[in-house]
């Protein structure tokens, strides 16, 4: 009896009632709804706002760095944002097929003369989209590891510290982000990161509480500047 409940909120969820020209009313449901839990909904709309966070800073980080934009003989800032949203693999040649961390690392290194915003942002979405099983829609017999969405969010942490350590033999930052200068002080990029961190961390500890696992805070430090492997996790 106790399976009840569950079932009748999955079909209140599923359900949508309309009124046609008579007035008469008519509920319809949509069987997808059927299939999805509210843990369901939750990984759905996490991922969503990591992607669209991890846009915006690259659109932050365009506009601070406009010379890498037009390395990608994109016509606009725009496109070149449009460009990662599409992330297909073969667009940018010059990650030799890289992704995650170590595409994210090239953005760091001083010799590569590619569009770094696009190293690093293009290195961020591939791991978040490995720490969800490359899915968009989750339904209920979808499962999410909990460790690949930890080191995830420490991926990020790890991307804001080098964003404001990592510099050229010259002495200067290889990508600007955050404003230091008192009298124009911005901590945008530290807020957004921080907000993809916390949506992580967050889905992270739900997926541990589903599969009855304890999720470990293991001690990374990130001035090592070493990105954490996510697709490789079992």
């Amino acid at each position: 009896m106790r399976l009840w409940p569950a079932v009748l909120a999955l079909l209140l969820a599923g359900c949508a009632t309309e009124m046609d020209r008579r007035g008469r009313t008519e509920t319809r449901v949509d069987v997808k709804y059927l299939a999805k839990t509210e843990i369901d909904r939750i990984a759905d709309a996490n991922r969503s706002e990591v992607v669209d966070g991890l846009l915006l800073i690259a659109d932050k980080l365009y506009k601070r760095n406009p010379k890498e934009w037009r390395k990608s003989g994109q016509a606009s800032r725009d496109a070149a944002v449009d460009k990662l949203r599409r992330r297909h693999f073969h667009s940018w040649p010059e990650l030799g097929g890289r992704r995650e961390g170590q595409a994210a690392a090239l953005a760091f290194t001083e010799v590569y003369d590619g569009d770094r915003v696009a190293a690093l942002v293009f290195g961020l979405l591939t791991m978040v989209d490995a720490a969800f099983e490359h899915k968009e829609d989750f339904y209920i017999l979808d499962g999410l590891n909990e460790t690949k969405l930890f080191n995830c969010a420490r991926n990020m942490e790890i991307a804001i510290w080098k964003l404001g350590n990592d510099r050229n033999a010259a002495g200067q930052l290889l990508l600007l982000s955050n404003e230091l200068d008192p009298a124009n002080r911005n901590l945008s990029f530290e807020r957004e990161f921080g907000r993809q961190t916390g949506l992580l961390d967050f889905m992270a500890r739900i997926v541990a509480d589903r599969n009855g696992r304890t999720l470990s805070r293991l001690t990374h430090s990130v001035v090592s500047g070493i990105f954490l492997p996510v697709s490789f996790l079992k």
